[in-house]
């Protein structure tokens, strides 16, 4: 049976420590599903930059205003509509 997660260990400043802890009880969450949490939220971001990253150059190489960029934006969701990464790579 193939396993569901992946333990990983790393370090952190205690403060920090400290407030997720803090964070974990008043949400009432494992500090395991708040760090998932975290590092999901981190890594979408991540990929949006590229998206705008994306958009800001097909506007240069176009030299249309930041108005005219939303066509563009919608054709890379278009061409990777489950996984912004997927692609990403290829259009830096």
């Amino acid at each position: 049976m193939a396993q569901l997660t992946k333990s990983i260990t790393f370090s952190i400043p205690p403060d920090m420590a400290v407030r997720v802890d803090e964070v974990m009880k008043e949400q009432g969450r494992s500090r395991s599903d708040l760090l998932r949490e975290a590092l999901r939220r981190y890594i979408e971001e991540c990929e949006w930059r590229q998206v705008l990253r994306y958009g800001e150059r097909r506007a240069r190489e176009l030299d249309i205003s930041a108005e005219q960029v939303a066509p563009f934006v919608e054709e890379y969701r278009t061409e990777a509509p489950c996984d912004v990464s997927s692609n990403a790579e290829s259009r830096k």
